[in-house]
């Protein structure tokens, strides 16, 4: 039974007037979505022809098409008989044409509708393959946006399970078709789980990308094939210890390497590798010893080499143009394989010239080599022995601290970082750096407006000061400022607050140190203490904040500030009975630190405290279960 409302839809699309079309076709849309009895009265009545013809006619508005396409699409979602009358009207050669346009949201439209047929059991897959343009011009749409990749990927992995050996050939293994799946699974995990299961000719997906790594196939298949792998592993889609990475991927990769390959494979191969083995120790030791690697790489600083066996004179210009390309890439390399592990950061360094080599590459015009450099030295200065040693022979911090003057953010954020190591008490290069001017440089970090500049900005502050000389705690405090540092105490990016309380908490050391930072800033810091303790903060920023009271209660006269200050106290008390143990033993520490029986007035302050009644919560809490505040009781 068709209703009258159902026609009155199909009649207004006839209408002479486009805009009443356009609005016919917004209100059937509305009333289709979710409707199937809806869906198929407008099927019968004829709509769909109508509909496909404004979708193709070169006189309709863009918007007029995208909303049929998306009127076409709800039809499709109905039931298996609407996609068949669909297929009956020739929807796919019209939605595939439609792809030809230059519009975006049309463009999308046609492609959720596609996706919607194809992956129907109703729709034939050789359809798709009917034009041979087809595949092509997919992929050349992949890149436009989120959209298009996740409806041509569907789309792909539907039409794809069933192909013969011919169709493969001519879907899958062009380079083309290859370089689409490189460029899908990039950081895409929705993606790549999706491609990993995909079945050609009953094998999967992965194990027809292994094949294409074989020594025989061409250079460019195997490289794009390792990409594939390398970007479906970092998206979580293949384990790391698969075999198909440790045996397949990743010596195809260090293969790329080598100086018989052409300028952009090494590039690639060695980038490739960098990206594949950055969060995963195994794969770091593995590639480290795969075919003496680190002493490869040191090859990408000499080229070309006057005894080059380039004879092309234009491959010659070609790659002396391109040859900072290859420092680049051996600088991410080696930042990857030096992540995590103490050998094989020795092993690099103790490469040939290397140190000099970093250090020249800080100063290099190219932004990407100078980038890699940093990023490679960072990585080699989480190593304590380095910074000891490697380090501090050939002064890496002149041209790190020359770095930091005027640079890209994204130079900065890594540079910064490594001050922080270089910056760490034990560091040889700390006193040069502090004499260099760095106290204002890292205090005008932390005014940046990119929080984690802000955050590395405080942290190599926070190293600077601890176990430091007065005089350096009072260049920091003047540098900073009191107004600047209670703004990053108000910091929304929590990294940042808990670095300010780490700088706060190691300026507030050793005794004549808390007593002189206390009688010139005492007043805002105990402002600032009570205002992180009444807000909602998390148990480690009050913790820390706790901490910050305890080394203040340490101190000879500063210990009076809290003393005196009644609202301090009641919270010291509050804290003592908090329900998480971490605060109640920070808070104990600062009741610990103002009763210590040889300090002048201690009678006093237990006096005053006894009748506030925190003597006798210490009473009950001697009688914890918990060992931890027992122990520290004993010792209170």
């Amino acid at each position: 039974e068709v209703t009258a409302s159902s026609r009155h839809y199909v009649d207004r699309l006839f209408d002479p007037d486009p805009q009443k079309v356009l609005q016919g076709v917004i209100d059937m849309k509305n009333a289709v979505i979710g409707n199937n009895k809806q869906k198929a009265n407008l099927i019968v009545l004829g709509a769909v022809p109508r509909l496909l013809y404004l979708l193709q006619q070169e006189t309709s508005s863009t918007e007029l098409k995208t909303e049929c396409a998306v009127v076409l699409g709800s039809l499709a979602m109905g039931t298996e008989n609407n996609v068949k009358s669909l297929l009956d009207c020739h929807i796919i050669p019209a939605l595939l044409q439609g792809l030809l346009s230059p519009d975006l949201k049309f463009i999308e439209a046609c492609l959720r509708c596609l996706r919607t047929i194809f992956t129907s059991p109703v729709t034939p897959e050789e359809l798709l393959y009917t034009d041979a343009t087809v595949i092509p011009h997919l992929m050349a749409l992949l890149s436009r946006s989120r959209y298009t990749q996740e409806y041509i990927c569907q789309i792909f992995s539907h039409c794809c399970k069933s192909l013969d050996s011919e169709t493969l050939a001519f879907a899958f293994v062009r380079m083309q078709a290859l370089k689409c799946f490189s460029v899908l699974a990039f950081e895409n995990p929705q993606v790549s789980m999706t491609l990993v299961n995909v079945l050609v000719d009953g094998e999967l997906l992965p194990q027809i990308f292994v094949k294409m790594l074989q020594r025989d196939k061409p250079i460019e298949m195997q490289l794009t094939s390792a990409k594939c792998l390398t970007y479906m592993c970092r998206a979580g889609a293949i384990r790391t210890d698969d075999n198909c990475i440790v045996l397949k991927t990743l010596p195809c990769l260090v293969r790329m390497c080598s100086k018989e390959r052409l300028l952009e494979e090494r590039v690639e191969g060695a980038e490739t590798l960098a990206y594949l083995i950055e969060p995963d120790v195994e794969l770091q030791r593995i590639a480290s010893i795969t075919d003496h690697l680190i002493a490869m790489l040191a090859d990408y600083f000499k080229y070309p080499s006057s005894v080059s066996a380039i004879t092309d004179i234009k491959r010659l210009d070609h790659d002396l143009k391109h040859a900072h390309e290859l420092r680049q890439a051996a600088f991410k390399l080696y930042a990857s394989l030096g992540a995590n592990d103490e050998d094989i950061r020795k092993k690099i360094i103790e490469t040939e010239n290397m140190m000099d080599r970093i250090v020249t590459g800080l100063s290099e015009s190219s932004v990407k080599v100078r980038l890699a450099a940093v990023r490679c030295l960072h990585s080699l200065s989480r190593s304590v022995q380095q910074l000891r040693t490697s380090f501090q022979d050939h002064a890496v911090w002149k041209p790190l601290m020359k770095v930091l003057q005027n640079a890209p953010d994204e130079i900065l954020v890594v540079a910064s970082s490594m001050l922080c190591n270089l910056l760490l008490e034990f560091s040889p290069s700390k006193e040069p750096i502090l004499e260099s001017g760095a106290v204002e440089l890292l205090c005008g970090l932390t005014q940046s407006e990119n929080p984690a500049l802000r955050v590395n900005g405080i942290w190599a502050l926070m190293n600077m000061a601890f176990q430091a000389e007065q005089k350096i705690k009072a260049d920091i405090l003047r540098s900073l400022s009191t107004e600047q540092l209670f703004r990053l105490l108000s910091d929304s990016d929590l990294n940042v607050l808990m670095k300010t309380l780490g700088l706060l908490r190691n300026l507030l050391s050793t005794r004549p140190h808390i007593d002189k930072i206390m009688s010139t800033h005492g007043k805002q810091i105990m402002q600032a203490v009570t205002l992180i303790l009444e807000g909602e903060h998390n148990i480690e920023v009050k913790e820390q904040t706790l901490c910050i009271l305890a080394n203040i209660a340490d101190g000879t006269t500063a210990k009076d500030l809290i003393m005196t200050n009644d609202d301090i106290l009641q919270k010291i008390k509050y804290y003592m009975g908090h329900s998480h143990v971490k605060l109640q033993l920070a808070a104990m520490f600062c009741i610990s630190n103002l009763i210590w029986n040889e300090e002048e007035g201690s009678q006093e302050r237990q006096d005053k405290l006894r009748d506030m009644g925190i003597v006798d919560i210490l009473h009950k809490l001697s009688q914890s279960p918990d060992s931890n505040l027992c122990d520290n009781l004993l010792y209170a």
